[in-house]
């Protein structure tokens, strides 16, 4: 047996021996990942109510191919509640970032207690949704709200945030903000801390500014970072849900249907769970698709330090 057999006789056998203590595990993959997945593109291609048992001659006699994908589609509501979706992604993403950003500039300084302040500026991302919600909606008033109290005494009426169409969104999306810029701030002080201090010292003998060493060296070295988090942004955002529940229920009016709460409106509301399946395939493939474009994209803007 010349060198090569030999070697795929010895990782064969390496393999055999660790495959009892690998079969837990993708029992428990298969079971609980992979079946799931399978059982759910079965049934949103049925009219299954979710309240009938599940099994083959249930799911045989409700089967309706791709009938759920079409009317989805092909109906005015999916195209409001992407748009819903897609305008939350636009204030959410932007704002998101340059909060997560400033903040982890700040928290980048030697400064004394900045330990304590880095744990206070973690703590939004440790707080439930719903305690958080309930918070927001108690800040978001329009009758006992802090906000519109603090905007009362510069003499601005502060507007009802969670009762009218305008502002309902933007209002979920400022407690977003608020919870998740420690999440994102965590990832860009890591990127901050990661950057050399030679090129800012370099910069700093060539004279430059600080705004000038800003967009020159932090901005560029922190683009990989930068570009994790709006990954990660961006799915957050699509599967938007805790705070639209307990803060306005989709409304008002309609104004904050989102993708997610469609799905468990469809699922547990209206017992539709073949639609709210579909609806959830359309979610992946959209979240799917929009990934692999950051992934293509993040060759034109993303700068890796050789």
């Amino acid at each position: 047996m010349n060198e090569c057999g030999r070697h795929v006789v010895k990782n064969s056998k390496k393999i055999m021996e660790a495959a009892p203590f690998m079969i837990p595990s993708l029992l428990g993959m298969i079971i609980f990942s992979f079946l799931p997945i399978i059982i759910s593109i079965v049934i949103s291609m049925t009219e299954w109510n979710g309240l009938d048992k599940l099994d083959i001659q249930t799911l045989s006699g409700s089967f309706v191919g791709i009938s759920n994908y079409m009317n989805i589609i092909g109906g005015k509501e999916f195209w409001k509640v992407l748009w819903h979706t897609v305008y939350y992604i636009l204030l959410y993403i932007p704002l998101v970032l340059i909060c997560s950003l400033t903040i982890a500039s700040i928290l980048n300084k030697n400064m004394k207690g900045i330990a304590v302040l880095r744990v206070l500026y973690y703590i939004p991302v440790l707080t439930s949704w719903v305690a958080a919600s309930l918070i927001w909606r108690w800040v978001l008033s329009p009758q006992y709200g802090i906000l519109n109290q603090l905007l009362a005494i510069v003499g601005v009426s502060g507007p009802n945030w969670l009762t009218d169409k305008i502002w309902a969104m933007p209002a979920i999306v400022l407690a977003s903000v608020w919870k998740d810029m420690g999440f994102y701030g965590l990832f860009l002080l890591s990127g901050l801390k990661a950057i050399d201090t030679g090129y800012y010292e370099a910069a700093r003998v060539d004279g430059a500014s600080a705004s000038k060493q800003f967009f020159s060296i932090t901005l560029p070295l922190l683009t990989p970072s930068i570009f994790f988090c709006v990954i990660m942004a961006l799915i957050n955002a699509f599967q938007l849900f805790p705070q639209v529940m307990i803060m306005t229920e989709g409304g008002p009016n309609g104004a904050t249907q989102v993708m997610v709460e469609r799905i468990y409106t469809y699922g547990f509301s209206y017992f539709e769970m073949g639609y709210a399946a579909a609806y959830s395939w359309i979610l992946f493939v959209i979240i799917f698709l929009l990934t692999l474009l950051q992934l293509k994209l993040q060759k034109r803007w993303v700068h890796y330090e050789s």
